[in-house]
């Protein structure tokens, strides 16, 4: 247990995770909170379960209180989009809502396709997100089989690798602005290339300059000591 004494004196900053698949944000948040004894742990940007990689912990009143400049920092991704099938999801996770055949593609075709999507552009906001509507959040109102209307918004997207790996199978690495949804990214991408598609791998490698290389894994956040976790621990 941890009381608001013992959280005001034991020492904050940032604790890089990374993330494991199958997991929550919010899971790893609760496990932290067990593990370094505090209550007082946000996190600097969802990560949807399906998804792995960097998820960056502020820990104690001093690192929360500067949750939105890290919010608001730019993030990269590695992805694959499996084409072909449409999830209600836009990603592994969802249920199968249509299915176009593949047309013959080429490495050239890809990367025009992913020109036509960088820069500044318009993001449909995935209905399965936690973006609210009217107070709340889409994903609650999409499971009750309400209509919602599309929403959009605004980004910034580099695309810094893209790969033709297989007839139905994209590869690629994108740099992008807070907000970017990387399924919103895989829906368009296949609209692109006259078909539909989702994600079927996602992989957060960093946020602003802190990198997933530097993360412990998240995997042992349960199993590890609080002493050692803390030694982890760097300065916001």
């Amino acid at each position: 247990m941890w009381s608001n004494n013992s959280a005001e004196i034991t020492p904050g900053g940032l604790l890089l995770i990374d993330k494991p698949k199958d997991f929550s944000s919010h899971d790893i948040v609760a496990i932290a909170r067990r593990a370094l004894k505090i209550k007082k742990i946000g996190h600097s940007g969802t990560l949807d379960p399906m998804a792995t990689g960097l998820l960056i912990l502020l820990v104690g009143r001093e690192a929360t209180k500067q949750q939105d400049r890290f919010l608001k920092l730019s993030k990269t991704y590695s992805a694959t989009l499996t084409l072909g099938q449409e999830t209600d999801s836009w990603d592994a996770c969802g249920r199968i809502t249509a299915e176009v055949p593949v047309p013959e593609l080429t490495q050239k075709t890809v990367e025009q396709a992913a020109k036509k999507l960088s820069g500044e552009i318009e993001q449909p906001i995935p209905f399965f997100s936690a973006k609210k509507v009217q107070g709340w959040p889409m994903y609650s109102l999409a499971r009750q089989g309400q209509t919602i209307a599309r929403k959009y918004s605004k980004i910034t997207v580099a695309w810094t690798h893209i790969c033709l790996r297989a007839p139905d199978t994209i590869d690629f690495t994108v740099h992008c602005s807070c907000g970017t949804y990387v399924r919103a990214l895989g829906y368009l991408l296949a609209r692109q290339l006259g078909t539909v598609g989702h994600l079927t791998m996602l992989r957060r490698l960093s946020i602003g300059e802190y990198k997933v290389d530097n993360a412990f894994d998240g995997v042992k956040l349960k199993q590890t000591p609080a002493e050692q976790l803390y030694e982890r621990i760097v300065a916001v």
